[in-house]
């Protein structure tokens, strides 16, 4: 498997300086949260999206994902939804990212049945376009979709294999789920994985990795035996904790913790 981290963790730095980590402390590639506090997002020029993806080939480190906004299931018109998708896959096409992630975000309110066809109709548009583009299209286990099971109910209705699943550690945790049954979930749609460690169900205050209460090393164990060499990207969420510590000073011990637990599982 390879390792990547997200720039959630380090709010606002600039790409030279996200690169110098990523390659001082041996990780694979970088997950960029596309946002407009961000040096990357949808609104960058032309010009400079091709700067970016020049750096990151200099410097031998992939783009993973643009991770962006979207939410496939929030109530409204259709077109607003489909067009935030294929900005963001434009992005990621540009820069060479393989993957675009999306939110389901449905609304209270709604019924599983409402959100899971409200989501599966707009993906299913957008899996025509990131076909063209050459980018899949996340789906990630978060808000009103946290289990495996919750988005594969979406998945399902898509068929599609440009539309995956981006499987988020904490949310299924946290949804009640098992690492297998999760993994028995995802596997046909699986697209790579995002770790991180939290103190408890009610205090998610991002911590180092293995400091916490998550199952890494089951979920490490789960995707090995079953034979699984995609990607596991370190979500650390600093940008919603200030007072979390420096994503930087944990990046070296984090990658260890990562690759004593693939070293574990083999």
């Amino acid at each position: 498997m390879k390792l990547a981290f997200s720039t959630l963790g380090v709010p606002g730095l600039s790409i030279d300086e996200v690169l110098r980590l990523a390659t001082a402390h041996g990780y694979h590639g970088v997950e960029l949260r596309a946002h407009p506090e961000e040096p990357v997002h949808p609104g960058l020029p032309a010009d400079q999206r091709a700067e970016v993806a020049a750096a990151f080939k200099a410097a031998g480190v992939e783009v993973l994902a643009v991770a962006g906004y979207a939410r496939v299931a929030a109530p409204g018109e259709d077109d607003a939804v489909i067009e935030e998708i294929r900005d963001l896959a434009e992005l990621a096409r540009d820069l060479g990212a393989s993957y675009v992630r999306v939110f389901p975000g449905g609304a209270d309110g709604q019924s599983p049945a409402e959100a899971d066809a409200v989501a599966a109709r707009r993906l299913g548009v957008a899996a025509e376009f990131a076909t063209d583009l050459g980018v899949r299209i996340l789906l990630e286990t978060h808000d009103s979709h946290p289990t495996g099971a919750d988005a594969t109910r979406v998945l399902g209705m898509v068929g599609h294999r440009q539309v995956g699943a981006l499987w988020d550690v904490m949310h299924t945790w946290r949804g009640g789920e098992q690492p297998l049954e999760t993994y028995a979930a995802l596997s046909p749609y699986l697209g790579y994985v995002q770790v991180k460690d939290i103190a408890s169900t009610e205090d998610t205050t991002p911590l180092a990795l293995g400091a916490g209460v998550l199952p890494l090393a089951e979920c490490v164990e789960v995707l090995s035996r079953h034979g699984w060499d995609g990607w596991l990207c370190w979500e650390y969420e600093k940008r919603w904790y200030e007072t979390a510590e420096p994503l930087e000073v944990l990046l070296g011990a984090g990658r260890e913790h990562l690759v004593r637990l693939l070293n574990e599982s083999a």
